[in-house]
């Protein structure tokens, strides 16, 4: 052992012992010299100390300094698509160098997502005993929801929910917010990723709404019994955001901790240790959340139309699911197993939109090992929404929606059309089906055939509501 005789114990000795620097070193240094002071050898202090050297949290593939080899379930049908595969491989090589990854795979929707080294929408990334907040990104639990209206005129439905919901930043005003249970709140007020006043606020003042962005309410039939489909598509909201925050800033501490290499997106928080159960815990109840927020939206448009319900299921992506000691990351992919959660539709049904102007599949997964059991959340898109909008050239937003969903009653929340949500901004529809067939990803079982929707449209900093809303 080096050192065989010094006068003083340093921290570059602790460093050599195993010890990493922090908070803790200056009390270390005080023992071990104090324990060296009282005639103790070297050999003896390190033995002594050695039970405070932090061990890695999880198994560090530390033989990962090539990537694991992921599964892909995409075939690209020309040369957009050729290009977005390239830009898809190149993000998900930088994640699978991740220590904690254990295999990875990418739906037929994928594309990037951010930075190379982020997860692509459209990729699942497994993980042993570790949860990657990154992966799940801010918009947790991003899902949807189908409840059938039966005979219900979907016109009628459509102007009832233009009335009920709510799209854009922030929430609703004092009086007009939905109700949240006691239970639910008192439950996240234990949790200390949820207790924040920030997050509790936004608990109670974001429940009934669904944000911005390409988050949708669609209305359409069904091809299998002609009854009226009422689907919903938002995440968690100010809450699923606050606690992205709060899972970011632990991850961030494991990995300066324990692997400084690794990208900061791909951070992760040990799942066995008592911050990750508690992270686990709060995914819960953000989930329990989003679906409650789901289920206010439907049943206040059923009320206000009149109408009653039949059945009603969800699904949701942009989560993480647990599997033995395997934490799967899906971000814009759905599980398509029959028991990924025990609110699961018991058929195993999962819904899967294409774009405004094309049916929603309803799909029975088929938990295919070469997507670790997943299947496609959506179409995806092919280039960014910048380039979209170049590729429109001197067509207007408002003459590209007349083109592209002619017969369709689309609605934009804030009044202006949104031209990075419109059909052509998406991949190929019928592509996209054809290889969720192709690579048995799951077997098709109705088509909700559009009627119309409501998006949320670009949304200014005071938002224009539709007359009569709430």
């Amino acid at each position: 052992m080096k050192h065989l005789a010094i006068d003083e114990i340093t921290g570059k000795d602790l460093k050599q012992w195993g010890h990493l620097p922090g908070k803790q070193f200056p009390e270390l240094l005080m023992r071990a010299n104090a324990l060296h002071a009282a005639g103790q050898d070297l050999q003896a202090i390190r033995t002594e100390l050695a039970s405070e050297i932090p061990t890695p949290p999880v198994h560090i593939n530390l033989h990962n300094e090539g990537a694991i080899e992921f599964y892909e379930n995409l075939t690209p049908a020309d040369e957009d698509e050729a290009d977005n595969l390239a830009k898809v491989r190149e993000t998900m090589r930088a994640v699978m160098r991740t220590p904690t990854v254990t295999s990875g795979a990418i739906m037929p929707d994928a594309c990037p997502a951010g930075p190379v080294g982020t997860i692509p929408v459209g990729g699942v990334v497994a993980a042993h005993k570790a949860i990657h907040p990154g992966m799940h990104s801010a918009d947790i639990c991003c899902s949807l929801m189908l409840t059938d209206l039966g005979d219900a005129d979907p016109k009628a439905v459509l102007d009832a929910a233009e009335k009920v919901t709510h799209f854009g930043p922030g929430g609703r005003k004092q009086g007009q917010r939905f109700t949240v249970s006691l239970d639910l709140l008192e439950a996240m007020r234990a949790n200390p990723f949820l207790n924040s006043a920030k997050t509790i606020r936004a608990v109670q003042e974001h429940m009934g709404t669904q944000g911005d962005g390409n988050h949708f309410l669609f209305v359409g039939r069904s091809r299998n019994t002609g009854k009226t489909m009422l689907v919903t598509h938002h995440g968690s909201r100010g809450p699923g955001a606050q606690l992205y925050k709060a899972g970011m800033a632990v991850a961030e501490k494991y990995r300066r901790t324990h692997s400084p290499k690794t990208l900061k997106q791909n951070a992760w928080i040990p799942a066995d240790s008592e911050e990750g159960q508690a992270y686990w815990e709060a995914l819960q109840l953000i989930r329990k959340w989003t679906k409650t927020n789901h289920n206010s939206i439907h049943q206040a448009t059923l009320e206000a139309v009149g109408a009653s319900a039949g059945e009603r299921y969800w699904n949701e992506h942009n989560f993480v699911f647990r599997r033995g000691d395997t934490y799967l990351h899906g971000k814009g992919a759905t599980p398509a197993w029959s028991d990924f959660a025990a609110d699961a539709d018991n058929a195993g049904r999962t819904i899967i939109p294409l774009n405004m102007a094309e049916p929603i599949l309803i799909v029975r997964g088929s938990d295919a090992p070469h997507a670790l059991g997943f299947s496609p959340h959506g179409a995806g898109r092919n280039w960014s929404r910048t380039e979209h909008m170049r590729r429109l050239g001197t067509m207007t937003a408002d003459e590209a929606l007349i083109a592209e969903t002619k017969g369709l009653d689309v609605r934009f929340y804030s009044g202006k059309v949104d031209a990075s949500e419109l059909p052509s901004s998406y991949k190929p529809a019928q592509a996209v089906v054809a290889q969720i067939e192709s690579y048995g990803l799951a077997e098709i079982e109705d088509w909700i055939d559009p009627y119309g929707c409501i998006m949320a449209g670009q949304m200014p900093r005071f938002i224009r509501r539709p007359r009569g809303t709430r």
